[in-house]
């Protein structure tokens, strides 16, 4: 049985109808940036989050972009975040010329080791970028409350998070002073395309963020600042507005998947010794990926992909040792956590569509890695 990692092709299915008539609307409006569209999506996008306010940009890599800008982080700021996630939270930081300073991992979430994050902040630093990684919440209170104190932003990269939640019930970019979000197609809640969104406090930081995603620009052609061009499509609003009414039962599918895959790995006895299963955690794991930790992890993807099992490592290379940053001095053992996390991560299917049948040939395919056949 092929089991892809990804099917966004069911997800379609189920939705057509209304996703077709929502883009037709919107090419027959005539009216294709920016407009009522995106800011219906904005409204229910900032209640679902439980944010202030909530402004659809062009990707979610912009919105951390965005977020930097606003708070002034520039040449020489340092800016601190977690050295295991995808090169988007690095890549706005070195931008603006404002140098990464990373913080290990704690090895049970793969998130911040919030103790080692908070002891990494020094004088300069100017920003912090938190990772909801995987989906799953990132603690924020300790590591708020040294912000604050001290003056510092602190950003939720919640790219992989939307929904998610703490043990208190409050969601992903609702806690820090800005929180990014990716709408990228393989995201729980994706686009048509690229899309993401930038969520604030504030009406006066939402005013902010505004000229910054046209340009600095109002009313036409006066530039009050320097900005980009930011903007979100009306035709992703339109879409992602249709796939918001979903987005709870494709998050309790991902959930129900993940607490299955207990029992297949069981039934197919995958060696407990080899491989860790992700434990949810307090919260809620939205698992917009499903990471396990494998002993001979690349011996086991190449098995899995000769078998047709759709399986993927994110991440593969840790930001310290990104040979882009490598003028910047880091060695090998820097962030001892986040580089075995590196070698050992493997994500498998978990999307909502996943039956049962396909889950135990993932699990069997695993385990017959393992008995050497």
């Amino acid at each position: 049985m092929s089991v892809p990692l990804l099917d966004l092709n069911k997800q379609y299915e189920q939705i057509k109808n209304e996703l077709e008539a929502a883009a037709l609307a919107v090419c027959r409006s005539g009216k294709y940036i920016l407009g009522e569209t995106v800011e219906r999506f904005e409204r229910e996008a900032a209640a679902y989050c439980g944010a202030g306010a909530a402004l659809g940009v062009s990707s979610g890599s912009d919105a951390l972009l965005m977020a930097l800008m606003d708070a002034g982080v520039g040449r020489d700021d340092e800016v601190l975040t977690t050295t295991f996630t995808f090169f988007a939270t690095v890549g706005a930081i070195i931008r603006l010329g404002a140098k990464p300073v990373f913080a290990d991992i704690d090895p049970a979430t793969f998130n911040f080791d919030e103790d080692a994050a908070i002891a990494a902040i020094t004088e300069r630093t100017k920003a912090v970028i938190a990772v909801h990684l995987f989906g799953r919440w990132c603690p924020l209170d300790r590591l708020l409350a040294v912000c604050e104190k001290r003056g510092i932003v602190l950003i939720e990269d919640a790219a992989q998070a939307i929904g998610s939640e703490d043990a208190k019930g409050r969601r992903a970019g609702s806690v820090g002073h800005y929180g990014a979000f990716s709408f990228f197609p393989s995201k729980n809640l994706g686009a048509c395309g690229d899309g993401g969104l930038l969520t604030v406090r504030d009406a006066a930081t939402a005013a902010r963020v505004k000229l910054l995603r046209n340009h600095g620009m109002n009313p036409p052609y006066l530039h009050h600042v320097v900005g980009g061009n930011f903007r979100l499509d009306a035709l992703q609003a339109a879409i992602l507005s249709v796939k918001l009414r979903y987005l709870e039962g494709w998050h309790a599918g991902r959930r129900a998947n993940a607490e299955r895959y207990a029992d297949a790995f069981a039934e197919a006895r995958v060696p407990t010794d080899k491989v860790t299963l992700p434990t949810p955690g307090a919260g809620r794991h939205i698992f917009n990926q499903f990471t396990l930790r494998c002993a001979d992890r690349d011996g086991l993807l190449a098995h899995l992909r000769q078998q047709n099992i759709g399986a993927a490592v994110y991440y593969p290379h840790c930001m310290h040792l990104q040979p882009c940053l490598a003028g910047m001095g880091w060695k090998d053992g820097a962030f001892p956590e986040a580089e075995r996390a590196a070698r050992e991560v493997l994500s498998i299917p978990v999307y909502p569509e996943l039956t049962a049948a396909q889950q135990l040939e993932v699990a069997r395919a695993i385990a017959a890695f393992y008995r050497g056949n």
